[in-house]
């Protein structure tokens, strides 16, 4: 079976976070991509939410035939969440997603800058608008999603998830933080639910 992973990141986060590292060095060291037919794709997405999505959906696209596996981390969970009820191929692994970022990043609203890449931009009332639009009001097939939450998320409210996902498989765990405590233990239990 072929599966092709994708890694999502977070508002203001980066292709070269910290997660995106750990799943790229975890591909390395136990030679997936030889070894078990797996892909690895990590994009630098935009921060207009109608541009990320194309990106995404053009990738979805181009993997044609594969089975795909989104990774996604905060504002990509939610991402996420959406892409895996456009397309019946892709199963979603859902990091302490935000599952409201349009009510999260109103108070973000004016100038921003991504620590990673140093990009300055406005964040405006149409990219809050973007996100609502992509507002999943229920899971059509929860199979096809896992939870992975940690109560000490200091940015979000894990119970948010937890609710509104109330219908999907879940892993909350004590303790943590927004950036996933000890994100590499959980890898090999990431992909063995793309292979289901």
């Amino acid at each position: 079976m072929s599966v092709t992973v994708i890694y999502l990141h977070g508002f203001n986060s980066s292709a070269d976070s910290i997660k995106a590292r750990q799943l790229q060095e975890y591909f390395v060291t136990q030679a997936l991509v030889e070894t078990k037919n797996y892909q690895l794709h990590i994009p630098q997405l935009n921060y207009q939410p109608t541009v990320a999505i194309a990106q995404l959906t053009e990738l979805i696209e181009a993997c044609a035939g594969a089975e795909i596996l989104l990774v996604g981390s905060s504002l990509g969970g939610y991402y996420s969440i959406w892409l895996a009820q456009q397309y019946p191929n892709c199963r979603a692994v859902l990091i302490n997603p935000a599952v409201y970022p349009y009510i999260l990043l109103q108070q973000l609203l004016g100038e921003n800058e991504n620590t990673y890449t140093g990009q300055k931009y406005q964040l405006t009332e149409e990219h809050i608008g973007q996100l609502r639009a992509l507002e999943v009001p229920k899971i059509i097939d929860p199979g096809r999603f896992l939870l992975l939450s940690q109560m000490g998320d200091e940015t979000l409210d894990y119970k948010e998830a937890v609710n509104k996902l109330a219908t999907v498989q879940q892993r909350v765990t004590a303790g943590g933080n927004h950036s996933f405590e000890n994100f590499v233990s959980v890898i090999p239990a990431v992909l063995a639910f793309a292979e289901q």
